[in-house]
């Protein structure tokens, strides 16, 4: 890999792509609690983006753009792992409704509803809102923690990196973006819809909700069961897959 000639060039470039930080920073903290400060991902998001710059090889064919997104995105991320925002209390909550939607559809072969998870936490409707309200206060439920992002990054960083990758991490990387992809396509339609604007056409919870004749509340809710049943599906597609070897 060879570094650019002269330091002007390299600070040319961060200069230029300082806006994505902005803008993966505030993708970020559209779905964070309020008391995350936004300057600090962009301090991490920064930090990500020299480090792009300065391990970018030209030569590998593809876009610097792809690659600065991708280590912004996984400083960030690292960022928000290290300082562990999410209060124990939610994240029991988030573990409570994950294994219901997971054993639920399982048994079912279907989407459970609303009232079948409720029931499988031994709760009332209204207290399984009034979770998912907690859940959606407290916590971040993204594409990203499915592992998704993370994937991607290391599926890119193949063109990147020195090292030439093996076939079977190419395939598993590719068949776990398939089972995603069926994930979503199983999912009821409104969450379907919800998940396309969201993380497809980039609206936010409240330009949805005026898309849809929502509330932001009632699209963050919906936002969060398309999320949990995606992760179900997805953790019962690895339980059959280690299984079958």
């Amino acid at each position: 890999m060879k570094p650019y000639n002269k330091k002007s060039e390299r600070d040319r470039l961060i200069e230029e792509h300082i806006p994505m930080i902005r803008y993966v920073a505030g993708r970020f903290a559209i779905k964070l609690p309020k008391h995350v400060d936004i300057e600090d991902l962009e301090s991490a998001g920064t930090i990500g983006l020299i480090d792009a710059v300065d391990k970018f090889d030209p030569s590998k064919g593809i876009k610097l753009k792809t690659y600065a997104e991708i280590r912004i995105r996984g400083a960030i991320l690292d960022e928000l792992r290290s300082r562990d925002y999410l209060p124990r209390s939610v994240r029991e909550k988030c573990s409570h409704v994950k294994t219901a939607y997971a054993e639920m559809e399982n048994k079912l072969g279907r989407s459970a509803t609303d009232e079948e998870i409720a029931n499988y936490l031994n709760i009332d409707i209204n207290a399984f809102y009034k979770m998912l309200q907690d859940i959606n206060t407290g916590s971040s439920i993204s594409l990203s923690d499915l592992g998704v992002d993370d994937d991607h990054a290391r599926s890119e960083e193949m063109f990147v990196d020195n090292s030439s990758p093996e076939i079977s991490e190419i395939l598993y990387d590719k068949e776990k973006k398939k089972c995603l992809a069926r994930a979503i396509g199983s999912l009821p339609e409104k969450e379907r819809l919800v998940i396309s604007l969201y993380y497809y056409d980039e609206l936010t919870l409240k330009e949805i909700g005026e898309v849809v004749g929502l509330t932001e509340s009632r699209v963050c809710q919906i936002h969060s069961k398309a999320m949990f049943r995606i992760k179900g599906k997805i953790r019962a597609n690895s339980s059959k897959a280690e299984s079958a070897v």
